[in-house]
């Protein structure tokens, strides 16, 4: 049955506390009885007690969280995102005391436990005085009787757990009391939420709350890392680079785990995002690498547009760093002249009219190009990745068309690049 979906502001709490902790500034906003008070109250009381989700901001991306200590609640997560059951997710905690407690359950107290109390593997120990709060998530051991929800680690002896850096989320597990169960706040596989409107528009009628903290920082999810192996590796890159967490003590020799593509069916993915195609929108996405020439690109899209068995009716086309607006599909001064702002979803994303002679049709069609520059530098590149292939989803284009970048251009481009081939359904070099 569907439900009425509610979209609450709460974007002055990305100010953060301040100097207080947590618990002062939650006791400062409950006493002063603020708008975004009541709606942090309202939400940490459904995840309490609702086996429905609440949509919460990150600074990576939009989080649909549950109570990660609750089956009937996590269960939740797994029903409104249609998601794969064997899909692990990650444990958002408000600080290290909570993790504690997971890592050592409240039934075994140090007194009557039949073994020693778990601590933080030492491994970890330099990543998280870096990087925590901020976009990490560690493996880590489940312990012997956990208190997470079986439904959290899909039958895997460990699980991943991450401080989020945005002090609205921070505030909201503190509120709630409770380890959150997060995967990003989108139907699965479409392209991961960076704003309280994404959400809304997939989720719709299936939550019951989402709280608009504005648009989300980093743009891509979390680095997931597992120093449990040896050597230590990164099994999801994300909002932090290899080449940062190479610099921390112990992790000299971090090795790749995951693959840009997709798992074997039997296989259970170690962290989420490793097995399945994700963050694709509805058209044909076409990935280039970096390294293919303009001219080779132009020529392939004009041949997909000619071809009617492509189908290629409106398209968009994403550029980064080398590309020039319009593919040279129109000569530059019919752009200037015909092209039209687009403001549904984006600021920036332009369309214009390309005239079509299509293989055995004596006459040409018009058909209509949707053009959008990332940026150049990959932080801009990641910011504006999902909202652009949002947006050309509302516009149904029938193909995107996409620029790569390369692997090696920073701390956030293997992330990038892992999420652009995961989207689409062909890579390209011409």
């Amino acid at each position: 049955m569907a439900v009425e979906t509610r979209v609450l502001p709460v974007q002055r709490l990305n100010q953060g506390p301040g100097d207080r902790s947590l618990a002062e500034w939650w006791a400062d906003e409950r006493k002063n009885k603020t708008p975004e008070s009541q709606a942090i109250e309202e939400a940490a009381s459904l995840l309490r007690s609702s086996d429905i989700p609440v949509a919460f901001p990150t600074e990576t991306v939009y989080g649909l969280g549950a109570d990660a200590t609750r089956s009937a609640s996590v269960q939740g997560i797994y029903r409104v995102k249609q998601r794969p059951s064997d899909n692990p997710l990650i444990v958002h905690i408000d600080s290290l005391d909570m993790l504690n407690k997971l890592l050592n359950p409240s039934h075994q107290s140090p007194s009557t436990a039949k073994t020693p109390p778990i601590s933080i593997p030492s491994i970890y120990e330099s990543l998280i005085a870096k990087f925590w709060p901020g976009p990490l998530t560690i493996i880590l051991p489940n312990p012997s009787g956990s208190e997470l929800a079986p439904e959290v680690t899909s039958k895997l002896t460990t699980f991943g757990a991450r401080m989020p850096s945005s002090p609205l989320a921070r505030l909201l597990i503190h509120a709630a009391d409770r380890p959150l169960a997060a995967p990003s706040a989108n139907a699965s596989t479409k392209p991961s939420p960076t704003t309280a409107q994404h959400v809304y528009h997939d989720l719709q009628g299936r939550i019951d709350l989402i709280l608009d903290g504005g648009d989300c920082g980093v743009g891509v999810e979390s680095t997931v890392v597992d120093g449990l192996s040896s050597p230590p590796a990164i099994l999801r890159p994300g909002g932090i680079g290899i080449d940062q967490i190479r610099q921390c003590a112990g992790w000299e020799n971090v090795v790749v785990a995951y693959h840009d593509g997709t798992l074997d069916v039997k296989d259970i993915p170690r962290a989420p995002g490793m097995k399945y195609r994700h963050y694709s929108p509805k058209a044909r996405v076409v990935l280039f690498e970096p390294n293919s020439s303009p001219e080779g690109v132009t020529r392939h899209v004009e041949k997909d547009l000619q071809d009617t068995a492509i189908g290629a009716h409106n398209i968009g086309i994403v550029r980064t760093r080398n590309w020039t607006q319009g593919l040279g599909l129109v000569p530059p001064e019919v752009i200037a002249r015909a092209v039209t702002p687009v403001t549904a979803a984006i600021e920036n994303l332009v369309s214009f009219p390309v005239p079509v002679q299509q293989t055995g049709s004596p006459t040409s069609k018009t058909k209509l190009a949707y053009d959008y520059h990332l940026g150049s530098d990959t932080s801009s590149i990641a910011h504006g990745l999902f909202a652009v292939l949002r947006a050309l989803d509302e516009f149904d284009v029938d193909v995107i068309y996409i620029e790569g970048i390369s692997d090696g251009d920073g701390d956030l481009a293997a992330a990038v690049m892992n999420r652009l081939r995961k989207a689409a359904g062909a890579e390209m070099k011409v």
